[in-house]
């Protein structure tokens, strides 16, 4: 593929994102439009001015925020000597929407799981897209490999095609739970993080969110260390197929080791839980605040 073809294909990143308006886009399923004329006329209803009478006086905008708590049933994610990644970032997601639910007004929290139950990826990605859901926050607890115990700190991903080094690891050790599928490479539709067609669609679908995203995910960093007293590894990018597959900015929250025997106590803590969880919130009220001073 040439440089123009890529960027005809680029070109096209906005004609996507009022299809998108007009038809909510689930990969598994294929639509099938008999009547092209329809599709024609509602995307130009879409092009036209407002009309000048705006009727009563609008409610102040309610966004939503869909909170998953990684993993969960037949599914526990990473471990420590005596903590599953399922059982610590399931408090800490409830704590989040506890704190969202009752210090604003303006937020309402859906949860892809309130209880120890399993459910993959695509579940989770559909129920945000469904809900035409404000903002995607996936929370997480990390894992190293025998002999890097030592490695300990928070993480807040983004999507992104660099899969280097260590942010490879998390991208395969976090898609993985795809394979518990037995029929995944119809229900994932073949995806590669490595391929060439990936990085396109990533750059077509989610170059409207991703500015967001980072603003949100450097929100959560940045709360982390200075509210929550928290080591950080910074904000980065990886190909992480549930931040790929939802319509909106979203971010993939690591709180920690497991595999480092402090990080572990540390998560296992409930004050610690509520630290982090209050840093989460408050990164996300801010984040709104912001969208709202700037009208993004």
């Amino acid at each position: 593929m040439n440089r123009f073809e890529i960027k005809v294909l680029f070109g096209f990143a906005e004609f996507f994102r009022i299809l998108r308006k007009v038809i909510l886009i689930n990969r598994s399923i294929y639509i099938k439009l008999k009547n092209y004329s329809l599709l024609i006329c509602l995307l130009t209803l879409l092009g036209q001015p407002t009309m000048a009478w705006q009727g009563p006086a609008s409610k102040a905008k309610k966004y939503k925020v869909v909170l998953d708590a990684g993993h969960g049933g037949k599914d526990p994610g990473t471990r420590g000597k005596s903590l599953k990644e399922k059982d610590v970032v399931l408090p800490v997601t409830l704590m989040v929407g506890k704190y969202l639910e009752t210090l604003t007004d303006n937020i309402e929290v859906i949860y892809t799981r309130k209880k120890d139950v399993y459910s993959h990826p695509k579940v989770r990605a559909i129920m945000a897209n469904e809900a035409e859901a404000d903002l995607f926050v996936s929370i997480h607890a990390n894992a190293m490999n025998p002999g890097y115990e030592s490695v300990s700190g928070t993480e807040v991903f983004v999507m992104g095609t660099k899969n280097e080094g260590r942010n490879f690891e998390v991208a395969k050790r976090e898609n993985s739970v795809i394979l518990l599928e037995e029929n995944y490479e119809e229900i994932y539709q073949g995806f590669d993080p490595n391929s060439p067609e990936i990085d396109i669609m990533f750059s077509i679908q989610q170059e409207a969110y991703q500015e967001n995203s980072i603003i949100l995910a450097d929100n959560i960093d940045q709360q982390f260390i200075k509210r929550a007293g928290r080591k950080s590894r910074g904000v980065k990018q990886s190909s992480l197929w549930v931040l790929w597959s939802t319509y909106m900015p979203s971010v993939l929250i690591e709180l920690g080791y497991l595999t480092n025997p402090k990080e572990e106590k540390d998560l296992g803590n409930k004050e610690v839980q509520d630290y982090l969880a209050s840093a989460i919130f408050r990164a996300i009220r801010d984040y709104f605040e912001y969208i709202e001073s700037t009208g993004n």
